[in-house]
């Protein structure tokens, strides 16, 4: 079986580095707030070429506090509007209610997966503070229109950068075109801990300070609290583990680019459509999602042909029971797209081999015929 993501395989690759920066941490006696989440957040906001990195506990942190500090510096208060993409994973909504602010969901752009700019500005009311942009699969938003538009409309704008790690449009890398941006670095993320981890980035020095307080109990210095805050951080082994994983990741990221031309080149099935990508730098390739009419039997033909699939997401969020109040909302495009989607293995360490056969799988799958 061709695995969608080998993750022992990606990490054997800095195995002996990480042990040696394990090793270091726990002899340091330093587990909390040291040296190696100072040398992290340096390194990745550099990275991003941004002014600050702040490291939190995981990604739905890192957007939750990022609008959290805004309400806490004025900028949003409970009810402001804050336009997401109606098809991205629940955790970009999660943010949003955690600070009783109010999602509007907009359709995507077909093409891309992405937050249509168009859509976003006909969704904007006088109630609306905040467009929050989420780089699905790995590729980045319209992030020139969109800011366009937060600029005339003066809107904060958080990106989502969960998945999109070191994608650019001109060489500005994700995390670096909003006011602020939530990372996540979950084990599968394109950069992952060994555990659960996030990050903000932002060049704005208020923000971060805020931002620093608010994941430490609301506390600037010790036992003295200027917010309700919680406790979100990045523990100093994961800090340590990303810090050496990210020397590797444009390597990775090629690598990834380079399975994906493969399946741009190779897939040739009229059941199955193919994933748009406007320019190879915008896209990092987190996933290669495919469409099909007959997902199910699509997956199940794969599973046969001993190929690992996906899908993500099989609900959107308006149809979950947690948002019981959304489920009779109508989102055509979004509802379609959840049907039909699939996530085809892809990773730094597929072989061009492991490629050709989900390639050849794929060509081989015919709609509407047992399989």
């Amino acid at each position: 079986m061709i695995p969608f993501l080998n993750l022992q395989e990606i990490n054997l690759i800095c195995r002996q580095e990480m042990i040696e920066a394990c090793t270091r941490v726990i002899d340091s006696g330093w587990y909390i707030a040291g040296n190696e989440l100072s040398r992290f957040e340096a390194a990745f906001a550099e990275y991003c070429s941004t002014n600050h990195c702040i490291g939190v506990a995981n990604g739905l942190d890192a957007l939750t506090l990022t609008l959290r500090a805004w309400k806490e510096l004025g900028k949003l208060k409970e009810g402001d509007e804050v336009i997401v993409p109606a098809n991205t994973y629940i955790a970009s909504i999660l943010a949003i209610t955690e600070n009783r602010l109010t999602p509007v969901l907009v359709e995507p752009d077909e093409a891309t997966f992405n937050l249509c700019p168009r859509k976003a500005e006909a969704a904007i009311t006088s109630r609306t503070r905040a467009i929050l942009p989420v780089h699905l699969y790995g590729q980045l938003a319209d992030m020139p229109a969109l800011l366009d538009i937060a600029e005339r409309h003066n809107l904060l704008v958080l990106e989502d950068s969960a998945q999109a790690h070191g994608a650019s449009i001109g060489g500005r890398k994700a995390g670096n075109w909003g006011d602020a941006s939530g990372f996540s670095f979950y084990p599968g993320k394109n950069l992952g801990a060994l555990g659960d981890a996030g990050a903000i980035t932002t060049s704005d020095d208020e923000l971060a300070t805020t931002l620093r307080a608010l994941r430490n109990y609301g506390s600037h210095e010790k036992y003295k609290n200027l917010y309700q805050g919680v406790n979100s951080r990045l523990d100093e082994i994961q800090a340590a583990m990303l810090s050496v994983k990210l020397k590797y990741l444009d390597e990775q990221t090629a690598r990834r680019r380079e399975i994906a031309r493969l399946y741009l080149e190779g897939i040739d099935n009229p059941a199955i459509q193919l994933p748009q990508c406007t320019n190879e730098e915008q896209h990092v390739w987190h996933l290669f999602v495919i469409r099909c009419e007959q997902r199910a039997a699509l997956q199940q033909h794969l599973s046969e042909c001993g190929v690992q699939t996906l899908i993500h997401y099989p609900l959107p969020p308006h149809q979950q029971q947690a948002y019981p109040q959304w489920n009779s909302m109508n989102r055509p495009l979004t509802e379609r797209i959840h049907q039909e989607v699939l996530s085809l293995p892809i990773g730094p360490t597929l072989t061009v081999e492991d490629a050709t056969l989900v390639i050849e799988a794929c060509n081989q799958f015919r709609a509407g015929s047992q399989q």
